[in-house]
C-alpha cells in the first residue's frame, strides 16, 4: 500500500484520551509518520531521503527544562544510522528534576509530549532532535507525541517508550541455531505490545553497524526509526506502533564500511509483486477446513501407499489465474485424472519468472504473482478437500546475488560461505548457503517446517541435493578444498540435511521429504539414526535417463539397448524411489515426452502410451509433468504453459490427445485399486522377472505382488508388430488371468488388439516356471493382467 499524506490542519489543544488509539488514514491502514522530504522526493525509490534542513534550535514549551546536551557521538551515530542502542538515548528517561524526553523527527517544526493531563512542547536541538525535561515524578506508562510539519500535524505513539518485544528464550534459541519456529521470532510480526497495536520488526544482521526500518509509512526515510541491537546474537529489534498489515518496508543497513544498503526482509511472509522488491507486513487469517486430512494423512507410510504425482508450474498451468481461481480448477482436474498428489514447482518468492522459481529471494513468502499468502492457503485447503496431497519444491541449495536480497546481506558474507570458492555456485551464477553456520542452518531448517506447519504442505521435494553434498560439484581441481578427512563430501551440508529431515518428520507426522539426488550417494533414504540423510523418497534419475534412452531408439535398434530398461532392477531397492518424468525432461531442446518417440504420429503416441504403462507398473512411485498426460508435442514454456487447445473438440486431432489423457486416468484408477502396484515398492519380495531378456522381441514381462501375495502380471512390448501366441511363464495359483489394462485399447487411440478371453494357465514350463500362458501382444503396448 502507499501511505497517504495527512490533511493539513492547524493543531488544536488536545485532551489526552485515557486509551489513545493510533491515527489512521483509512480502514486497516496505519497512518504515515511523515519524516518526509519535500513531495518531489516522496517517490518509493528505496533510497534514503535527502539530507535534513539546516538545524534550528530553540523553542520549547512553558515549564519545560532544557535536557542534557546530547553527546556528539550519539548524535552522529543516530543521524548516520549506526547506533546500537537508540532506546538508551531516545524516548523518556528519569532525570534530575523530572523525566527527560528526546525525539528524533527530521523535517518537523515542533514536537509536543502529551502525557496524562500534561501538554509540553519540546525544545528543538537541531538536526531533527527535540528534547526537554518535564516535571513528572516518573516515566509515564503511556504518552503520545504531537508532531508538526510544514503542511500537517499528526499524533503518534513514541516507538522508543516500548520494551523489547522479543523474549530472552527466543534470543537464546536463535543464538544456538535451534529456534524451530524462527518465523515467529524474526521478521515483521503484527501484534499488540504493551496494550498498543503495531508491528514488531526483528532482523538478524550481526555485521551491521546499525539498522533502521524504512517503508511506505515513513516515506522510505528510516532516520527516525533506528533499531536496537539485542545483545551478542546479532538480532536487531524495533516495535512500531500503528504500523499494521499491508505496510511495505525494507531494512536500511549500515554496513561495516559505513555505507548503506536497503534490503528486503529475509523472513518476510509476503512481498511486493515483482519486479518490485520490498517486503509486506502480513499475518495469517485463513480458517483451515482440512482437519480430517491432516489427522489421517500419516495413517499409512508413504512408501507403502499409492503415490502418483502431477507436477505443476502454477503460474503457467492456466496463465493468468490467481491462487483462488486455481483452487476452482486444479483440484477437480487432478482428482479426475486420479493423481494422489500435486507437486508444485517452487512457490517461494523469486524475482525472475524465467528461473521457474528456483532462484529464491523470499524463502518465507509465497510468490505474490498470484495472490496473498492466505490465497495460497486457500488453494492448499481446496486440494486437500479433493483428497489430493500437496508437495512443494524447496530450494535450499543456493540463492541469487540480487543486491536487495541475501547476498552479503549486512556488508559481509552472511548467508553464503566466506570462502568465495565455496560461496559461488559454478553452474547457475548464484551463491551457496554456508551450512556450517548455525544461524544459517536454523534459517533453512525452520523454513522447511514453516511451509509444512503454516501452509499444511504434505511434502518437500528438495532441489539439487547433489550440488550440496559434494565440495567438488562442477568444480575443477584447484577450485575446491577437501574436508577435514581429506574427502570431497560437504560434511556441513550432510549435517544440515540430516537435521532438516529429522526436524520435519518429528514435528509434522505424515509429511514426506523427497531428494532430487543424481548420484549414487549411499543412504539418501536411510534414517538419520542409522547414518542416512533421512529422506523419505528419492528421485530415480538413473531409471529416468536409461529408460528415455531406450524409448528414443527406433524399434529395430532397441534390442541393443535392452539392458537400459532392466538395469534399474539391479538397484531398485537400494533407496525408496520415485520415477520422475519432470519439467527438466521436456525443456531446453530435450523435446516433450511424445516427441522423443520414433516413428510416425501413430507410433509416437503408441510408444508414449506403452512407456507410461511400463512406468506405472515398475517398482517406485510416479511423477508426470503437466502436458505429458495428454501427449503435448511441444516443449513446455513458462510463457504459455500446456497446449490445452489440443483437447478442444474443434481440433480434428483432439481425440489423439484425449485418448492419452483417458489412459492416464485409467492407469491411476487401476494403480490405486491394486495394492500389488504400490504396497511393496521398497521390498524385493514385491517383484519378480518373468522374462527380462527378450531383447529380440523388445519385450519385458514381470509380476508384482501385494502384501498378501496377490499378483499382477505386466508385459510391455516395444515393437510395432503384433505377436500372437506369445508364451510366458506365470506364477502358480490363479486359474485364469484377465486383462485389466491395455494401452492399445481403442479408447486410448490404439489399434484395439487385445486378449478377449481369460488366459488359462497350461502345464507347459516356460521361463523357469511350471505353468505358462499364451497371449497376444499388441504393437507398441503395455498390458496388465490380474487373476480372474
Amino acid at each position: 500500500m502507499t501511505a497517504r499524506k495527512p490533511s493539513r490542519k492547524s493543531p488544536e489543544p488536545i485532551e489526552v484520551p485515557p486509551a489513545p488509539q493510533p491515527v489512521t488514514t483509512e480502514v486497516g491502514a496505519p497512518a504515515p509518520d511523515p519524516v518526509a522530504p519535500p513531495p518531489a522526493k516522496r517517490a518509493r525509490a528505496r533510497k534514503t531521503a535527502a539530507a535534513p534542513p539546516r538545524p534550528r534550535r530553540g523553542g520549547g514549551g512553558k515549564g519545560v527544562l532544557p535536557a542534557t546536551a546530547l553527546d556528539d557521538g550519539d548524535r552522529g551515530r543516530l543521524l548516520a544510522g549506526e547506533h546500537h542502542a537508540p532506546h538508551d538515548v531516545l524516548g523518556a528517561h528519569p532525570a534530575g528534576g523530572g523525566v527527560e524526553f528526546r525525539v528524533l523527527r527530521p523535517f518537523a517544526h515542533s514536537v509536543t509530549v502529551l502525557a496524562e493531563e500534561l501538554r509540553a512542547e519540546l525544545q528543538s536541538d537541531g538536526d531533527g532532535f527535540f528534547s526537554g525535561v518535564l516535571p513528572l515524578p516518573a516515566v509515564p506508562a503511556a504518552y503520545r507525541l504531537q508532531v508538526a510539519y510544514d503542511d500537517n500535524t499528526i499524533e503518534v505513539e513514541d516507538p522508543y517508550r516500548f520494551l523489547p518485544a522479543l523474549g530472552e528464550l527466543d534470543l537464546h534459541l536463535i543464538g544456538e541455531g535451534r529456534h524451530e519456529e524462527l518465523w515467529k521470532a524474526l521478521g515483521a510480526q503484527p501484534m499488540e505490545h504493551q496494550g498498543v497495536p503495531g508491528t514488531r520488526f526483528t532482523l538478524w544482521a550481526p555485521n551491521a553497524r546499525g539498522v533502521r526500518v524504512a517503508g511506505d509509512f515513513n516515506y522510505w526515510d528510516g532516520t527516525a526509526f533506528p533499531m536496537r541491537s539485542l545483545g551478542s546474537t546479532g538480532v536487531w529489534e524495533l516495535f512500531l506502533p500503528g504500523v499494521g498489515e499491508g505496510a511495505v518496508y525494507k531494512f536500511d543497513i549500515c554496513r561495516p564500511d559505513g555505507s548503506h544498503t536497503q534490503r528486503a526482509d529475509p523472513m518476510a511472509r509476503h512481498a511486493e509483486v515483482p519486479p518490485a522488491t520490498a517486503s509486506v507486513v502480513a499475518a495469517p487469517h485463513h480458517a483451515w477446513q482440512d482437519g480430517d486430512w491432516m489427522a489421517h494423512r500419516g495413517d499409512r507410510p508413504v512408501h507403502e501407499s499409492p503415490f502418483s504425482v502431477y507436477e505443476v508450474h502454477l503460474p503457467s498451468w492456466r496463465p493468468g489465474l490467481t491462487y483462488r481461481q486455481l483452487a476452482s480448477q486444479l483440484p477437480s482436474y487432478v482428482r479426475e485424472l486420479g493423481f494422489t498428489h500435486v507437486e508444485l514447482m517452487p512457490v517461494s518468492e523469486h524475482p525472475f519468472g524465467g528461473s521457474w522459481g528456483y532462484q529464491v529471494t523470499g524463502f518465507y513468502a509465497p510468490t505474490s504473482r498470484m495472490g496473498t499468502p492466505d490465497d495460497f492457503r486457500f488453494l492448499v485447503d481446496a486440494l486437500h478437500a479433493a483428497g489430493i496431497g500437496v508437495l512443494m519444491d524447496w530450494v535450499p541449495a543456493h540463492f541469487p546475488r540480487d543486491d536487495w536480497a541475501l547476498a552479503e546481506f549486512d556488508g559481509r558474507p552472511l548467508y553464503e560461505h566466506s570462502d568465495p570458492n565455496r560461496a559461488a555456485h559454478p553452474d547457475w551464477g548464484t551463491l551457496e548457503f554456508d551450512y556450517g553456520r548455525t544461524e544459517v542452518r536454523n534459517f533453512l531448517v525452520a523454513n522447511a517446517t514453516y511451509w509444512c506447519e503454516e501452509f499444511h504442505i504434505d511434502g518437500l521435494r528438495v532441489d539439487a541435493v547433489a550440488s550440496m553434498l559434494y565440495l567438488d560439484y562442477s568444480r575443477e581441481d584447484g577450485q575446491w578444498s577437501p574436508n577435514e578427512h581429506g574427502g570431497r563430501e560437504n560434511l556441513d551440508a550432510v549435517a544440515f540435511l540430516q537435521e532438516m529431515n529429522a526436524t520435519v518428520y518429528r514435528r509434522n507426522p505424515g509429511v514426506v521429504t523427497i531428494a532430487e539426488e543424481s548420484t549414487a550417494w549411499e543412504g539418501v533414504t536411510r534414517p538419520t539414526d542409522r547414518g542416512g540423510l533421512g529422506f523419505g523418497l528419492k528421485w530415480n534419475m538413473g531409471w529416468m535417463h536409461d529408460s528415455l534412452v531406450y524409448i528414443g531408439k527406433e524399434p529395430v535398434h532397441r534390442k541393443y539397448h535392452h539392458d537400459e530398461m532392466t538395469f534399474s532392477m539391479v538397484y531398485a531397492y537400494s533407496e525408496n524411489y520415485v520415477l520422475p518424468i519432470s519439467h527438466d525432461e521436456v525443456v531446453h531442446g530435450k523435446q516433450a515426452l511424445v516427441s522423443k518417440m520414433p516413428g510416425d504420429w501413430w507410433q509416437q503416441r503408441a510408444n508414449h502410451r506403452a512407456y507410461l504403462g511400463f512406468m506405472w507398473a515398475h517398482p517406485g512411485k510416479q511423477l508426470l509433468f503437466m502436458g505429458q498426460e495428454f501427449a503435448q508435442g511441444a516443449e513446455w514454456s513458462e510463457g504459455h504453459g500446456p497446449d490445452w487447445w489440443l483437447l478442444d473438440p474443434a481440433y480434428e486431432a483432439s481425440g489423439d490427445h484425449l485418448g492419452v489423457r483417458t489412459l492416464v486416468k485409467d492407469l491411476n484408477a487401476v494403480y490405486g485399486a491394486l495394492p500389488a502396484l504400490w504396497q511393496r515398492d521398497t521390498s524385493p519380495e514385491g517383484f519378480a522377472w518373468i522374462d527380462g531378456g527378450a531383447a529380440e522381441d523388445n519385450a519385458f514381462a514381470f509380476v508384482r505382488y501385494d502384501a498378501d501375495g496377490s499378483p499382477l502380471l505386466a508385459v510391455s512390448h516395444f515393437s510395432p508388430v503384433v505377436r500372437h501366441d506369445y508364451r510366458i511363464g506365470v506364477p502358480d495359483g490363479p486359474e485364469a488371468w484377465v486383462e485389466v489394462l491395455n494401452t492399445d485399447a481403442a479408447r486410448y487411440g490404439g489399434g484395439d488388439v487385445h486378449n478377449e478371453e481369460p488366459l488359462k494357465p497350461e502345464a507347459v514350463p516356460a521361463h523357469g516356471r511350471e505353468t505358462s500362458v499364451t497371449l497376444t501382444l499388441p504393437p507398441l503396448a503395455t498390458v496388465w493382467f490380474r487373476p480372474a
